[in-house]
């Protein structure tokens, strides 16, 4: 964890009420996270820390705007993910570290928590369900494979010419339509 060291901070230390620091996220924090779901990017990270009244407990407040590169749900080509992020963090000094509701309780002995890992986990909830790219950008050799199985009948043509994004917008007006459901339909009118 030495190098997230820079993400380590002194709350039992803390001299002042509030405190802020920034981070410049980068391809590195990235790779040193060694998780699947984001593997390179640029982000700002703005962090407002306060002691609340109680004296040994914190709210963190997370400012996180930048770029993350995700995998394309349609293409599986590289896309860039504009993110914009703002979370929060509840901290309190206790006898071990737990997570508990809202709260997370560090050891008082220690009084330090280190933040990259929750910084990492809120870019991540950042990023939409669905991410594909912007229509007409995704790879036109993997848009064309799937075009050619997207067929509805075994001894139809290959919707010539027809890209990914008005496939759906023909699928959702029920322009074309599988005929599994037609037998299905005709058990509801049967009832």
């Amino acid at each position: 964890m030495a190098k997230f060291g820079k993400y380590k901070i002194d709350l039992k230390g803390m001299q002042v009420p509030t405190m802020r620091l920034e981070y410049e996220l980068d391809n590195q924090f990235f790779a040193d996270i060694d998780s699947p779901e984001v593997g390179r990017g640029h982000a700002r990270v703005s962090l407002d820390i306060k002691k609340l009244a109680a004296g040994n407990a914190f709210e963190l407040n997370f400012a996180i705007e930048g770029t993350v590169v995700i995998q394309c749900d349609r293409c599986l080509d590289d896309m860039d993910q504009c993110i914009a992020v703002s979370d929060k963090l509840l901290v309190k000094m206790g006898t071990e570290y737990a997570e508990d509701g809202d709260w997370v309780i560090i050891p008082e002995e220690e009084g330090e928590i280190n933040v990259a890992w929750f910084i990492y986990e809120f870019i991540v909830l950042g990023i939409p369900m669905k991410h594909v790219h912007a229509p007409g950008k995704c790879n036109k050799t993997m848009a064309g494979k799937l075009n050619k199985h997207l067929r509805v009948f075994a001894d139809e043509e290959d919707i010539a010419g027809v890209e990914m994004e008005e496939y759906e917008d023909l699928e959702s007006t029920s322009q074309i339509s599988d005929p599994r459901w037609n037998e299905l339909k005709k058990i509801l009118d049967n009832n």
